[in-house]
Parts: C-alpha cells; structure tokens; sequence
C-alpha cells in the first residue's frame, strides 16, 4: 500500500497531479490531498479513483506554514476505510492540545474534509476583520501607538472571552514588531489583501457562495470579503476618493477621561468577541444545511476538537460553548446544529449586544469603518425578529410580480419557506 501526500494550488493543478499518479496506483493506495481545494474538486477525483480502488482523503489543513514544524490542525474527510488507514498517521503529525490529544479527527464522508475547511477560512476572514476594525478605532480614531494597541491585543488575548484567541494574540506581535532600524513593520504594510483575486485563495469566496446558494444568512463572512475585494483595488479606491473629494473622512474619539476610555475599549473587546462568535455560528450553520443535503455525516464534536491548538481560528473560550452543545454526553435541550436555538449561545450574544450596538454607533457617528461589526449588530437583530421590514418588499413583489404573499389573518403556522396563496390585484392591470 502507498500513501502520497500533496499540497497543492487548487483547480487544475490537482487534477493534473492525480492524473499522472493514476498509472502508478494499485488497489488501496491513499492519495491525501491537504490543498484548500474546493470540495466539489475533490468529491469528483474520489468518483473518478473509486473504480481503481484507490482512496482520496480531502484534508483540509489550518496554522499556515508555521504549523509545517509545530504541527497543524487537520480535517479529514473520505470513506471510513481511507480514514482508517491514515488517521494513526495523521494523529502524529497533527498538532496537540492542552490535553494533549491530537487537533485531527475524522469529519464525515465525500468532500466534507475540505468543506469544514473552507469554512474554517470563512470564518477566520470573519474574525480578522473584527480585530482589524478594533485596530483601526484604536489607532486612528484613538490615536494610540501601535505598542499600546498591542498591549490591549495582550490584555485580550490573556482573560475573558478571548484568551487564547490566536488571532488576536498574533495581532499583539503585529503591533509590537519593529525592523533593524527600530521602525514598526506595520507601519510599512499597505491595505491591500489580494489573495482573492490573484487566485491563490478561493476558500471565502466559495465559503460566501455556499451560504447564499444554500440560503443561510451569514452576513458577517459576506462583508468580511466584501471588505478584502475592495481593499484589494487600492487604484480604485484613489479614484473614488477623489470623486467624493475628500467626503466621509474619519475622525477622531473624544473621551471626557481615562475612566471613560479604558470602558470604550472594553466595549471594543465585547464587540470583537460578538462578531467573532457570529462568525462561528454561521459558518456551523451552512456546514449544518450542506451536511443535511450532501448526507455526509459530518462529526460535530469532532470539528470543534480540531478547531483548538495549531488552529488559525483556536478561540479557546468559543471552543469551551461548542463542546458543551455538541459532546455526545451533551445535556443540551436542543443539541441543534442552528447555535441561534441554543441559549448557551445567545445568552453571550446578548450580553455583548450592547456594547457591540455602541461600538457600532460612535463608529457611525465618526466615519469608522466596521462593516463586520455592524453587519452583525444587524445579524443580531433580524434573527430573532418577527415584525421585519420585509412585509413591505413582499407587498411590493406582488404588485409588480404576482409573486403571492402569506395573509396574517388566514395562514397560521410557523411560515414554511415557500410560496404563499395570496394575491390582491393593487392596481387594474
């Protein structure tokens, strides 16, 4: 038996790789492709190498190129007797918790290895782009330095909701980081984040198409990329400028003391959890939906053991939520994979709601730019509300459409996804 191993620039390029490979595989051969390759690439390389007896495991793979030496996160995907071969293996290589068990389990069937992955990559846009907005209100509408940003990033990354938050404790060497001639290498770095159109990333787009085509509203990944494709095009962005000359500027804080400060920043951090934990339950949600439609079998518990150490998303306190609803030993009442029915989760978003809302207001008020933040204030808020303005666009669809409506006074039930009965003819036609 022969195991091969590549990582590998999705599309094309595997599909070569495999297809030079084919003449030299026998029966039992394992191929495991750790690429963030898009799953439905990797469903079709499994039909096509079932005929031949070979296995394909789809490893979704998280820690960047660090994690090449202390050991990554690893999310295997495949038919139970690929698995079975390759997990021993795999539990060596992968990286260890604070328990000491391996960060690799086995995810479900098909493609679901590099389904969770992609995810995975939602979610981590959707999270650093909240710490990159609380960096921009600290810095420029606060005007702290970059080493007493860092040292809140440090604060934060100690205690609370965020400790062990391994995006937030990078950004503290980030903001610290200074080059031979004692300049901060930040300060050198530009706006852009181009791995979206430069083809060597598709995990957030493909992770924002899945939400949409499988209607799950995940409008905290959807403005974190929105937010990336933009900054990608910085000679666009010089041009719109200078046609709006010089509107929407932002501005500086005004605190009265230190007192009411160091509160906004406490604010800033119950926010950035917000939307971080919005991110989670997202991203759990449209792997939930894909699951249910690609029969899977994804492990849920097992996607939070992987998602620790060697983790770009390991947010240890957000880990500790998941375990308790999805353990097999779980007390959970709903034990649902829709963490918006869970109280355990609620009860954090609701206690950060106020201060994300007041993040969101000053940031209003002074032309901050916090797209991932105030899209999950709203997120927040249409969830759980049964009074939406949308009462008004169905009216207007059936105007103009005949598109049918639900009727308030003839329908009962919960309100099915589907097409309503009702017509009124607004206007002679």
């Amino acid at each position: 038996m022969q195991v091969f191993f590549f990582s590998l620039p999705h599309g094309m390029v595997g599909d070569t790789v495999v297809d030079g490979l084919q003449q030299y595989l026998d029966k039992g051969d394992v191929i495991i492709d750790c690429s963030n390759e898009e799953w439905e690439n990797t469903q079709r390389r499994q039909g096509k190498l079932v005929a031949q007896g070979v296995y394909y495991v789809g490893c979704g793979v998280s820690g960047g190129y660090q994690a090449a030496r202390r050991g990554p996160s690893m999310c295997p995907g495949g038919e139970d007797q690929a698995l079975d071969i390759v997990m021993p293996l795999l539990q060596k290589m992968a990286a260890k918790a604070t328990d000491g068990t391996p960060c690799v389990e086995r995810i479900g069937m098909g493609g679901a290895g590099h389904y969770v992955k992609m995810i995975h990559n939602g979610i981590e846009h959707a999270m650093m782009s909240a710490i990159c907005e609380s960096w921009t209100i600290m810095t420029k509408h606060m005007g702290m330095k970059y080493d007493d940003v860092g040292k809140v990033f440090e604060k934060w990354s100690s205690e609370g909701e965020l400790k062990n938050t391994f995006l937030v404790k990078i950004g503290a060497d980030i903001c610290e980081a200074k080059d031979k001639e004692g300049h901060h290498v930040l300060g050198d770095v530009q706006d852009k984040v181009v791995q979206d159109i430069d083809g060597s990333e598709g995990t957030g787009i493909w992770s924002n198409t899945q939400a949409t085509s499988l209607h799950v509203p995940a409008p905290t990944l959807a403005t974190a990329h929105s937010l990336r494709i933009a900054s990608a095009y910085r000679g666009n962005r010089e041009h719109v400028k200078e046609t709006f000359h010089g509107s929407f500027l932002p501005s500086k804080f005004d605190f009265k003391d230190e007192e009411e400060k160091a509160a906004f920043i406490e604010d800033l951090r119950q926010a950035v959890y917000a939307t971080c934990l919005a991110g989670y339950v997202q991203g759990i949600s449209i792997i939930d939906v894909a699951d249910k439609q690609n029969k899977w079998a994804v492990n849920f518990n097992n996607i939070v053991q992987i998602w620790r150490s060697g983790c770009i998303i390991q947010a240890d306190h957000i880990s500790s939520l998941l375990y308790k609803i999805f353990h097999p030993e779980s007390t959970s009442k709903h034990k649902n994979h829709n963490l918006l029915y869970e109280p355990l989760i609620v009860d954090e978003l609701k206690a950060g709601f106020e201060s994300l809302k007041r993040i969101v207001v000053k940031g209003l008020e002074k032309n901050a730019i916090v797209p991932s933040m105030s899209a999950t204030l709203e997120y927040l808020k249409y969830m759980g509300n049964l009074d939406l303005p949308t009462q008004f666009y169905e009216a207007e669809l059936d105007y103009f459409g005949k598109h049918m409506y639900d009727s308030k006074s003839m329908d009962k039930g919960p309100g099915e996804a589907k097409t309503g009965t009702h017509h009124y003819e607004w206007k002679p036609a």
